[in-house]
């Protein structure tokens, strides 16, 4: 990546990161393909716990206990969340020593990071002065 300041969305810098790595890597694979079962097993849990809410919502259940069960739902949400970006940060990590590349990865994993934690996206930082 050039010096200059890079004025697109955080989206379209990782979809120029994820062609990097694949033309890098003709066995590209994406980075949680190792938990993918683990992953799929824990999204079924997390269905059948909202299921079993709207169950309760049905049932006119008492409220702190809905409210525990939606503690636990957010919670194993959570661990999926944490799963992945575990896995997107290595990748990057590989990536960024692969390409010699880190500061832009730094800002993906950086972007990612906010993301999950439901904080805004920082606009792209301008190029720091040279000379």
């Amino acid at each position: 990546m050039s010096d200059e300041q890079d004025h697109r969305a955080p989206e379209g810098r990782a979809a120029e990161h994820r062609e990097i790595a694949e033309a890098a890597n003709p066995h590209f694979r994406h980075s949680y393909d190792k938990d993918r079962q683990q992953l799929l097993r824990r999204l079924s849990r997390v269905e059948g716990q909202v299921r079993g809410i709207a169950r309760m919502i049905e049932r006119d259940e008492y409220c702190i206990d809905i409210l525990q069960q939606t503690a636990a739902l957010r919670a194993a949400v959570d661990a999926v969340s944490l799963m992945v970006l575990e896995d997107h940060v290595a990748g990057c990590l590989r990536t960024a020593v692969e390409t010699g590349d880190a500061t832009a990865y730094t800002e993906e994993v950086m972007d990612v990071v906010r993301r999950t934690l439901g904080r805004p996206v920082r606009a792209a930082r301008p190029a720091p002065e040279q000379g």
